[in-house]
């Protein structure tokens, strides 16, 4: 069975495990947010391009049986 901690302990452990956290400055997270934004626009434009052509693709075996 799990051993219960009360409330007053709990929080001082969340503070003192959180002190320990080394936290990203405002330049790395602007530079990862700008990086994420970026491939997914590729990723975007990969996958536009990728259905487009499989859309003409059926479309071009479709026509064949007309």
């Amino acid at each position: 069975m799990a051993k219960t901690t009360n409330p007053f302990t709990f929080i001082q452990q969340v503070r003192a495990e959180t002190a320990k956290v080394t936290w990203p400055s405002r330049r790395e997270t602007m530079i990862s947010t700008v990086m994420v934004l970026v491939f997914s626009i590729i990723a975007m434009a990969f996958f536009f391009v990728a259905d487009q052509a499989m859309a003409h693709a059926v479309g071009l075996i479709l026509d064949i049986g007309r």
